[in-house]
């Protein structure tokens, strides 16, 4: 039998002809490539992305028309780099990447154009650990959240020693495209980590009780869903476009003696409140523990 072999291994092209490079095609990966190409910041050809994954190759090149490969090297070619693996295969990651950066170290210049610049959004990651792995390369770290998969997502950025004004113009406009962009001091990035990265589960669990409460109360199913769910995105719409705090609408719609001041009870009872602090709490600590892994 013949052996298989992929038929969408990308043709070697000139440094210059890529600029945008994708470690790991999963969803965070595809959520930043899907919104840079739907809004033409990169042309399809100028993408290359590695994966693992036969599947997960095939899929992103035939979905996007982006070079795939396997060889993770290979895609240091790019002007622009995103680690979007795990940050437990970050060990092994960076060694396939080693010769690349013991390349750029030979070089000199920190600040070369020649070199890629390193953007990584792994949970834990410090900016040290990056510049370690990659000698003389610019660095950047990133916390984007979910919500990038619709262009509704809120990223946090850090930027190394060797990060120029450039590169973060570079960064801005990347994650400018899937979202909000804010720009932090990394002692921060475990915390943003803790909030907006985990954030959309502990969103996503309150909808989901909101509805089932609904539905305790006697609501149909699909019924207690679309209420919940438009109560809490008008909520929030709400707290944009008016830049009220979220106590002082607590406040407008909670009556003496009524049903709000009710629910609100019984939810400060349950320790809701407290609930979501140790969440996020939570989640930092975990940030931080994975970034000493």
């Amino acid at each position: 039998m013949t052996k298989q072999t992929d038929s969408y291994e990308p043709i070697a092209m000139e440094k210059s002809s890529i600029k945008l490079g994708i470690i790991g095609g999963g969803v965070m990966g595809e959520a930043i490539l899907s919104r840079l190409i739907s809004g033409r910041i990169y042309q399809p050809l100028e993408v290359i992305a590695s994966d693992p994954q036969p599947s997960r190759r095939n899929f992103l090149q035939q979905q996007y028309g982006i070079q795939v490969t396997t060889e993770n090297a290979k895609v240091l070619s790019a002007d622009t780099v995103v680690l979007a693996v795990k940050p437990q295969v970050f060990a092994a990651i960076s060694q396939d990447l080693a010769d690349v950066s013991s390349r750029g170290a030979q070089l000199g210049a920190p600040t070369t154009t020649q070199l890629p610049l390193i953007i990584s959004i792994m949970a834990g990651v410090t900016l040290q650990q990056l510049e370690k792995a990659f000698p003389h390369l610019p660095v950047i770290r990133a916390m984007p959240n979910t919500p990038a998969t619709v262009g509704a997502g809120m990223t946090a950025t850090a930027l190394g020693d060797r990060a120029s004004d450039v590169h973060k113009q570079i960064a801005l406009q990347l994650f400018s495209a899937v979202g909000e962009v804010v720009e932090v001091s990394e002692s921060l990035m475990d915390a943003v980590t803790g909030l907006s990265g985990s954030g959309p589960a502990y969103v996503a669990i309150l909808v989901e009780a909101l509805a089932d409460g609904g539905v305790a109360a006697g609501l149909p199913r699909n019924i207690a869903n679309q209420l919940a769910q438009q109560t809490v995105k008008g909520t929030l719409q709400l707290l944009q476009e008016t830049s009220i705090h979220p106590a002082e609408l607590k406040d407008r719609v909670t009556s003496p003696g009524g049903t709000t001041i009710a629910g609100v009870s019984a939810l400060e009872k349950a320790g809701f409140r407290s609930a979501l602090i140790e969440a996020v709490v939570a989640a930092t600590r975990r940030s931080r523990e994975l970034g000493n892994q």
